[in-house]
């Protein structure tokens, strides 16, 4: 039997990818907030569509079929209930949701993939613009305490004169909440073309990035992202990039522990200096 996970961040996730019809499917299934009759048969005919159109969409949405899809279905209801009940300020709805929806779409094995990646590539870049910049400028202070040798890319003049250094011993990541931020795709294009290892985390997963992307890493998704007012847009990646941090971390814990030490001796014997 398939592992109950909620199939909503997935279904948002693929988004771009469906046709009209999916999406009305699609909407369907991402706005209603009740138990029903979920029966192939009877969403059919309420989107008035054909059942064979419901049973694309599933395995579109990398599903077995549309029965499979509502068995997934019924167990995000159940959770939405349980993040209401245990909500009292709209902020924190906002935030548990979104740590629901990042491991409802975490993918173990591909972040073991990624992180055995750390160790048989020589130079590590990261890239992301605004507040995707934030976090490449994050995961840069946090790898390189344990011995990677990593840059982090803020500017997009700076990543696209990067990409000439790029080869087949780098390993890159671009950060991109939209999955549009121009500079980090021509990025990883670029590094593509040059054999680097390329990986971008996003909350969006198009057809078009599996051209060039090694890894897509999928992040949650909420509207109130794109507004910026009440959950920061960095929140999602910043997830993402903690799972990948402490996986990292789990690899030979002694050798990075002590370079994570070492890394903090230095900065206190520096903090000490100056206030000689």
């Amino acid at each position: 039997m398939a592992e109950r996970k909620s199939i909503i961040p997935l279904i948002e996730a693929c988004y771009d990818n469906f046709t009209q019809s999916e999406k009305s499917i699609a909407d369907f299934f991402i706005n209603n907030k009740q138990d029903g009759d979920f029966s192939i048969k009877s969403v059919s005919e309420r989107l008035f569509l054909s059942e064979a159109s419901l049973s694309r969409f599933a395995k579109k949405c990398g599903l077995s079929g549309y029965r499979e899809l509502v068995y997934q279905y019924r167990y995000s209801l159940e959770e939405s209930k349980h993040i209401v009940s245990k909500s009292t300020k709209t902020v924190m709805d906002f935030y548990w949701e979104l740590l629901n929806k990042t491991y409802n779409l975490m993918d173990e094995r591909q972040i073991e993939r990624i992180v055995r990646c750390f160790d048989k590539y020589k130079r590590v870049v990261v890239a992301g613009i605004g507040n995707s910049g934030l976090v490449a400028s994050e995961m840069e202070s946090r790898f390189m305490r344990v011995g990677v040798d990593i840059d982090s890319l803020t500017e997009t003049d700076r990543i696209r004169m990067q990409t000439i250094f790029l080869d087949e011993s780098s390993l890159v990541f671009g950060l991109s909440v939209s999955g549009k931020t121009e500079a980090v795709l021509f990025l990883l294009r670029e590094a593509h073309k040059r054999n680097a290892k390329t990986v971008l985390i996003t909350t969006r997963d198009r057809k078009e990035y599996h051209d060039f992307c090694d890894e897509i890493v999928l992040s949650a998704y909420t509207n109130q992202l794109e507004a910026g007012n009440i959950v920061s847009p960095q929140l999602p990646l910043l997830l993402m990039t903690d799972v990948i941090y402490n996986e990292y971390l789990c690899q030979n814990q002694n050798e990075k522990a002590a370079f994570h030490d070492d890394t903090l001796r230095v900065l206190h014997d520096n903090d000490d200096s100056e206030m000689l």
